[in-house]
Formats: C-alpha cells, structure tokens, sequence
C-alpha cells in the first residue's frame, strides 16, 4: 500500500496552502466553487484537503483518504453557549439534543435508527464555542448521510412540538444531574466560571446551562436560537474517507445547495478578563477528599503566547517531571496534582489543582501554601530546554498519532477552519510550539502568574468549610436575567428550502455494500515461546505493541487483591538503571508511550512509538519490564495512592453499582472482588507481595505479542531480540471456582444520601466469552431490546418518558463467566417508575420476541458495522490480541457476520425467553435510602441494604 502519510525521516514542521490549477480548472456543479487545495508535502505534517464554498456561503472541506471503506462526515456550525443570552443559558447545548429528535422529511428517532442500521455511529458534542454533529459510517451511505444532514439544516423547525421540547428538556436536566450535581466535584468548573466572569461575560456559565433557565423558556425560543444561528454561511460540512470528490460535490450541491443563507455571523470579539484581586471561593461537596483549584486568567485561543502557555501548564504540572508532581505527588503531600490550559476563542484560563488526601492531613490551607511555594519557586528554578524538548516530543508524536483515523483527521479540519478560517493549520501550530523557547515560558508566567491575582476554589466535604484553604471572600454578583418574552408563532419565519429540483421525501439507498477489511496477519514465535500476531500497517510511520503477560488478577492469592495493580503501577517507577524521571524524560523526547494495564487474566504492556524511535522506546521497555527496581519509598507512596484511589472509588454510583454487581453474581469469589482491592487487603500487601507477584507471573511462558505498523517480521525480530532472550516462571494455571447458586430474585439497595439521580442495573449471571456461540448469539438476542440508542429500552425511558440521559445493556464474558446487565441512572423522583418499565420491556420481550422489522434492522446494523471496526492500529492490535487470547479463527469475524445474517428469528425469540425474564434479574439500585426504601418494597420482592465492600 502506498503511504499517504509522511516518512517523517526528517520531521520539517511548516504549513503551507498549495492552490493548484488543475482542481479550479476542473467542472464543479453549479453553485460550488473553488477556493483551495492542500497537497500531501514530503515530510510536512499536513491534512491534504479540497475546500469549496457554496453560494449560500456553506464551507466545505474534502480529505480523500481510501485506506478503509468508510466516511466520516462532520457539520460544525460555529456557535456554543457563549453566543447564548443573558438568562437563556445551555440553548446551545439543548439545541444539539434537538437536532437527533427528526425533520420534516425524517421521522421521530430515524436519524439514529437510520446511521445505526447502516452500521454507523454518530454523535453531536457543544462547547463555549462551538456544536458539531458527525457520523461514521461505511463509505456506500455517504448520500444518505448528507441528505439526513442536510434536512436537520434546512428542515428542522417544521418537525419541532412542544412535546420534543418538553422530552429533551428533562433529557438535559438528567444529563447535568448525572455530570454535575451526582458526581464528585461535577460543580468545580461552574463555581469557577462565576467567578473568573463577569455575569455579562459569556464564559462565567457552562454550555449544559442552568435548570431554571431551562424551566423558562419555551419551543418558539429554541426556534429563534436555529433561525439565529444555523444557517449554511455559519456552518462547515467537513468529509473525509473513501470518497469520489466530484461525486460527493454533486451532492453536496444537490442537499444543501438550496438551504437559504441564514442572518450575517461576524466573529465574536476577544474577550480576556483580568482581576484586581484574589477571589477564594469554597463549594461544600459530597465528597472525602477535599481539593484545591487555582485559576489564573490568561489570552484567548490563537494568542501569541497561546503555544507558551501551553508549555507553562506542562512545567507547572503536566506529568511525572513537572513542578507539582515532584514536589506534592511523589513526596506523599497530595494525592495528586496538575495544571492545564483551557483555552477559548474568547478568553483563556491557566488552571492549578491538588487533591489532598481523606482526613485531616487533606486541610487545604497547608496544600495552598504547599502549591504557591512551588509556583513561586518558578521565578528562581527558570525553565530548561530540557523541559521544553520533552514536551515538544509528545506533541510532534500526537500529531502524528492523531492521523491514524479519519474522524481525527475531519475533526482537525474542522476546528481550525470554523475558528481560523484556515484548515492547514496543524503545521503552523507544531511549528509555533517548536519555536517556544524557555524564555517565552518565563515571559508567560511573570506576565499572566507571578503575583497575579486569581480565583481559589476550595472544594471540601460537606458541613467542613474549616478545611478551606481560606475563609471565602468573594461571592458573585446575581445573575443578569432580562424578563422573559414569549414569542408568537407569527414572529418566527421558516427558512426552508424552495423549488428543490428532487423529491426530498426519497430518500437516497446506498449502493452496493461494503466489505471490511480485516487485516492480513502473519505470525512467528520468538526463541523463548512467545507467540508474536501481527499485521501491515503503513498509513503512519507508527508502530504499536501490545505485550500480553499472564499476569492478572486472576492470580492474586487470597486476601491481596489490588496486587496485580499495585505491580503495575511499580513497573513505571524507578529501573535498576536509571531513575522514573530519567526514563519519562526520555520517552517524552521521542513521543513514545509504555503503559502497564492489569487485567482479569493478563497484564498488557502497551507501547506506541514513532518507527524512527522504535529502538530507542525498545530499550526503555527492556528496562522497565526486565530491570524494575521496587524501592520501598515509591512502594509506600503508590500504595498510599491506592487507598486514597479506593476513597475516590467509593464516592462514585458507577463503581457502587458496578462493585454490587459482582458481589451479587459471585460472592466472595474472585470474580466478586474490587480489581482495585480493598482497604483492608491493599494495607496487608508488602513490598515483597509486589516482588513475589512479578517474579512468577511476569514470564514469557504463556505471553504474546501484537504488533501493528510499518515493519517487515524479519527487521521486528532483530529488534525483539531481547525479549526473545527473555526466561522465567511456567506459565501459570487456575482452577474456576464453584459458584453458589443464585439467590432469590431481589433488589439491593446501596445508599447515597440525597443523590439527586439513582444508578439502577438488572443483573443475572451469564456465559463466558464466545466469539461464535451462544454468548455472541445473546448479544444480538439484546441488541433491539438494549444494544443501541433506538432500542426499546433507551426509547421509552429517555425518548418517551425523559427519565433518564441514556439506558441500555450489554452482555459480557471472560474465560470463565459472564453476565447480562441492564443499566439507566434516572432521576430520583423517577427510581421506582422507571424500574417498572424496565421490567415491562424485558417481560414483553422475552414473551413475545422481537418483531419482522427488528430482526431486519439488526441484520443490517450489526453486519455493517464490520467495515467501521479495524481502522486505527490500536483497533487492529485488539482484534490480534483477542484472537489470540480467546485463540480464535483467524475468519472469525466472517463467521461471525454469516451468523447475523443467517440467525432466524425463532433462535433470537427462544434465547430471549431464555436470557431476558425479569425474574431471573437481581436489581441493584444506589440512591437515596431513606426516600426509596419503602417505594422499593411495593415491587414485591425483598429489599437488602448493601454496602460494598471497602
């Protein structure tokens, strides 16, 4: 395959834009016109892409890339919360919900279903500046696509209700209860917005916006919100992927050519704030953990001290070499700490935190003083270019990295186009943090930190404001809310298209279906036994490996669970050799990357490098997997970390109810147990526990390799040559554990006290992994019923009822067991309603099966989604691992796809009726005791109180 990406022998960062005549020469439809192209450049990093413009002043960027079968489609209309009126905060955000919920010539819910049967995903995302909506799917729906796309521009009032309106309200209302009010410090960023901005100020609110705003308004303003701002002159159809560019010009044409031109949007004025003095805050939180935030105000998006900022954020607290961590973090001062720049298109914020540890050595007045000590300490200890090479190293890698898929690609385009006006601007970025020199990072702390007032936001658990850095000073001012005035249906006209020359109604079929192209594999084992599956990929000169070690918590001895994590947490510490400073310091340099992942069965060592650097990231990998140096002092500090991980854990209702799953399926089984341990066995592991553990379960005996990227097997195996070297320990075994049988059907209630949503699963036992069985068949048994956004489930809970953000299921298995899992967090005033719908659903189900139609749009859905599955070489490093982990077919993915097609409906309904009866279902709800105790008991079944095991 020819490369399309760069060699990067040489990596010459500079970004030019190539208009070239034969493209403006060539016959574009009537109404698109050339404004650009952008080539592939010998070693630049750039994008290459075909810009247009349409004459109702729609921007469209063209990226041809044919290395899969499929498109990524993005539409990227510039406007977020911070185009929103005073008082009618989150529109933007609730606009975007709006947009899935149909058109005139779409009904109800048929945007998902649609993408969804071809295989597709989609999703829609809001920030401060900006909500883009984008799909991927297989390349033979592009035309469907751009027709579904552009009728939510063109036709998307005519389809509005009050009724849309009242069902995505409650939607969004249960998306900020589940993010923000029932999440642990969800409300930090909203306190500091209040008091970074002035009430006028559009940043001072987030983009999911207030209740009470919400509760305000009604469908007319929504209305004006999308003749204001979502016009084709505001907005930027990005596609990438395996396209005919004249082909896909046409239609672009044909669906969005007639969409009239919305109001003139000029770009929004700077907006940077200053303050004259410190502002400390404090926010009670139900947490145990209190935490510091510092925020500094700073320039705005595209500065020219923005890419000097950036590195100052990575100085201050940016990783394992920055200020914070050694000074806080590996000192045991705080659990952890870091800085970050977040940066607007109207403003910018340098932001400083530190998590100090549960108890009374967590008051933050020490940790403030702590934190300004090491920030001041800047001014004398300067900046190196030490410093600046590391960082400068990940961020010319993650470019590169971030090419691997199309939906990076289109995305990349998309935001520099809708904020610069110009798609090439990646070169021009990396070559402006290139030209960062430790001069302009000191220039950047004095001008914008060093003495500069700030807002200090003390987040401290409830009813401990004694635990704040310092008494609050600052309150802000009251929100500026202008009377509400309702707007008449007549003062709202219809921007729709007229006198189109098709019959929009139709909508367009794709053309023949697509094959997905499972990787071509090839195979060795090295001296030692380690079995290596890899595959060609030449698209980056990237190389990813995934090194599968038998050394999970599967095998923790009795009593030490979490010793499998705290091994590989120490295999990032010190070498025998060198320091962990020393060997971050160097991967940093090179843009590689070394992880250690613990799992039920294995430990996986991740490593992504830049082929060039491929030897060198070998090296440091021979260093830290052979040569680890388990210093007790890191021991005592990362063992620290673990438990104050646990408390962490412990405050979040998904851990609750995912930990009370495995406590109810399997007891005090293995499979029952934290995988981050608990109190008592994380204080009862040694230092000699984590040495033990790593001399017998870290061995080439049983262990194997994927490797993904542009080597030929021969030039690998040379570079592997120390690991095939490599001797220990056999390869372990286990024996599965008798399970007890199932307890009566029950409901097991966790308490969260005045949780504002409850988490709510139905679990029962199911099979272990199959990739071509019964457990597989399960999952397409669920997938009407749970498996996906049109699913019966998540339609009467969020789209019918407005109970919840989401509600699905899954099913899932390991080498030994499996489960079956249905889930929703929902309002706490809707706990008990909607765990009668969802017995509804699965009782109706299981009785009567799924319907003609379902089993049609499964089909389609299920066997599409293939093409979409082995893009990007991680995703191709996980279909080798799980071939060979669960040593499967190298076909196994075409078995899989002819069972889709061929499963009948009388398999799906018997496995149904066998899977999804209600009464084989624990139900596990965590939420407020004291409200839903007695509602709990009126299901009829017995309700146990349950704390998961700390």
């Amino acid at each position: 395959m020819q490369k399309r990406i760069l060699s990067l022998v040489l990596l010459v960062l500079t970004g030019c834009s190539s208009q070239t005549p034969p493209e403006q020469a060539q016959s574009l439809p009537d109404g698109v016109h050339f404004v650009e192209s952008v080539p592939n450049a010998g070693n630049d990093v750039v994008i290459p892409y075909s810009k247009y413009v349409l004459d109702n002043g729609l921007t469209v960027i063209l990226h041809e890339d044919d290395s899969d079968p499929l498109v990524h489609v993005d539409v990227t209309y510039h406007v977020g919360s911070a185009r929103e009126q005073l008082g009618k905060s989150g529109f933007a955000h609730f606009f975007e919900h709006m947009m899935f919920q149909g058109s005139k010539h779409v009904g109800d819910q048929e945007h998902f279903r649609l993408i969804t049967e071809a295989g597709g995903s989609m999703n829609g995302t809001t920030n401060r500046d900006r909500t883009n909506y984008f799909e991927t799917v297989p390349s033979n729906q592009l035309e469907k696509v751009l027709w579904l796309e552009s009728d939510r521009m063109g036709f998307l009032l005519s389809a509005v209700s009050q009724h849309k309106f009242e069902i995505q309200r409650s939607t969004v209302k249960n998306e900020r209860a589940q993010r923000y009010e029932n999440s642990p410090y969800g409300l930090v960023h909203e306190r500091l917005g209040e008091a970074l901005f002035p009430r006028t100020h559009p940043y001072s609110w987030q983009p999911i916006g207030y209740v009470e705003d919400l509760d305000r308004v009604d469908v007319n303003d929504l209305k004006a919100f999308f003749l204001r701002w979502y016009g084709p002159n505001n907005a930027t159809l990005t596609i990438g992927g395996k396209l005919d560019k004249a082909e896909t010009l046409a239609w672009v044409q044909k669906y969005f050519g007639g969409i009239p031109r919305g109001p003139k949007v000029d770009n929004p004025a700077k907006q940077p704030v200053t303050l004259a003095a410190d502002r400390f805050l404090t926010l009670e939180d139900n947490i145990r953990q209190p935490m510091l935030m510092m925020a500094w105000p700073t320039s705005y998006k595209g500065a020219k001290d923005d890419a000097s900022l950036d590195m100052l954020a990575k100085v201050i607290g940016g990783g394992q070499n920055s200020m914070l961590y050694q000074s806080l973090v590996k000192t045991g001062k705080v659990v952890d700490a870091g800085a970050y720049h977040d940066c607007g298109e109207l403003a910018c914020t340098l932001y400083v935190y530190a998590i100090g540890q549960s108890g009374e050595q967590g008051k933050l007045n020490q940790i403030y003083d702590d934190v300004s000590t090491v920030l001041s300490s800047l001014a004398q200890r300067g900046v190196n270019q030490k410093d600046l090479d590391e960082m400068k190293g990940m961020a010319e890698a993650s470019a590169i990295f971030g090419l691997q898929s199309v939906h990076g690609k289109v995305a990349q385009l998309a935001a520099y186009q809708t904020f610069y006006g110009n798609p090439n601007r990646l070169g021009t970025e990396l070559k402006n943090l290139r030209d960062v020199q430790p001069s302009d990072v000191e220039a950047a702390y004095q001008r914008y930190v060093e003495n500069k007032p700030k807002v200090v936001l003390s987040t401290v658990p409830n009813g401990r404001t004694d635990m704040a850095a310092t008494k609050a000073n600052y309150q802000p001012a009251e929100r500026i809310i202008s009377k509400h005035q309702h707007l008449a249906d007549n003062e709202l006209h219809l921007r729709e298209p007229q006198h189109e020359s098709f019959d929009r109604s139709v909508m367009p079929q794709p053309s023949a279906p697509v094959t997905a192209k499972v990787p071509e594999l090839y195979r060795l084992n090295l001296a030692n036994g380690i079995e290596v599956l890899g595959t060609d990929y030449d698209e980056t000169p990237t190389i990813e490996l995934q090194l599968v070690l038998p050394a999970g918590r599967r095998y923790e001895p009795s009593g030490k669970n979490g010793l499998a994590e705290l091994t590989a947490a120490m295999m990032a510490e010190d070498s025998l050799r060198r320091s962990s400073e020393e060997l971050v310091s160097r991967l940093d340099t090179l843009g590689s990357m070394i992880t250690f992942d613990p799992g039920m069965y294995d430990t996986v060592v991740s490593v992504t490098a830049l082929k060039k650097h491929l030897p060198e990231t070998l090296a440091i990998l021979q260093e830290r997997l052979l040569e680890p140096a388990f210093k007790a002092d890191d021991f005592a500090r990362i063992k620290q970390q673990a438990l104050e991980g646990l408390v962490y854990d412990h405050q979040r209702p998904s851990w609750l109810a995912s930990q009370a799953t495995r406590e109810v399926l399997y007891g005090k089984t293995v499979f029952g147990r934290p995988a981050e341990g608990t109190m008592a066995s994380i204080q009862g592991i040694t230092l000699n526990d984590v040495k033990a553990f790593y001399q017998r379960y870290y061995t080439p005996n049983g262990a194997q390799l994927a490797v993904v990227g542009d080597i030929p097997p021969s030039e690998l195996k040379a570079d592997l040559a120390f690991l095939s070297q490599w001797q220990g320990a056999p390869a372990p075994t286990y024996v599965t554990p008798v399970l007890q049988s199932q307890p009566q059907a029950a409901v097991w209630l966790i308490d969260k006290p005045d949780a504002p949503q409850s988490t709510v699963r139905f679990v029962r036992r199911g099979l272990p992994y199959d990739a071509t069985g019964e457990q597989f068949e399960i999952q397409l048994a669920n997938f009407n019923l749970a498996g996906n956004f049109n699913s019966r489930i998540n339609l009467n809970l969020r789209e019918d009822k407005g109970y919840t953000y989401g509600a699905g299921g899954y099913q899932v298995g390991n080498k030994e067991v499996g489960s079956s899992v249905f889930y929703a967090e929902v309002r706490a005033d809707a706990t008990l309603p909607s765990i009668q719908e969802m017995l509804k659903e699965l009782e109706k189900y299981s009785q009567d099966g799924l319907t003609k139609d379902e089993l049609a749009f499964m089909r389609l859905a299920v066997g599409q989604q293939e093409a979409l599955s082995y893009e990007t070489p991680s995703d191709k490093a996980d279909l080798l691992r799980q071939i060979m982990t669960y040593d499967l077919a190298d076909d196994f993915v075409s078995q899989r796809n002819t069972m889709t097609a061929t499963i009948s409906k009388q398999r799906l309904n018997e496995l149904a009726g066998k899977w999804f009866n209600p009464a084989d279902y624990q139900i596990i709800v965590v939420g407020d005791a004291a409200s839903l105790s007695s509602q709990l008991k009126t299901l009829g079944r017995p309700v146990h109180q349950l704390t998961p095991e700390q």
